[in-house]
């Protein structure tokens, strides 16, 4: 029996540094306690994580920065909770 081929790693299967630097900042806002914390204190979190940020991705550009902590602000946000309606008659 021949052996099969195996088929070489997909460059799509490496996560781009915009990947790595969104999982990143997601996994940093779970382990510090910013969701749910006053707005204030988020401000002053995000702003330094995205100084730490673009240091360590130095090849991301200001808009994805931007999108970063847009997307970063509202995972932080606390879950918002559903309105039931009344049972009708």
């Amino acid at each position: 029996m021949a052996k099969p081929k195996l088929r070489p790693r997909r460059d799509s299967m490496v996560p781009s540094p915009y990947q790595e630097a969104r999982d990143e900042m997601f996994q940093q806002i779970m382990q510090c306690g910013v969701i749910g914390c006053h707005p204030e204190d988020q401000k002053e979190w995000f702003d330094a994580t995205m100084v730490y940020l673009q240091d360590r991705y130095p090849e991301l550009k200001a808009p994805e920065f931007t999108e970063l902590r847009t997307l970063g602000e509202r995972f932080a946000q606390p879950p918002r909770k559903q309105a039931q309606e009344p049972a009708s008659v």
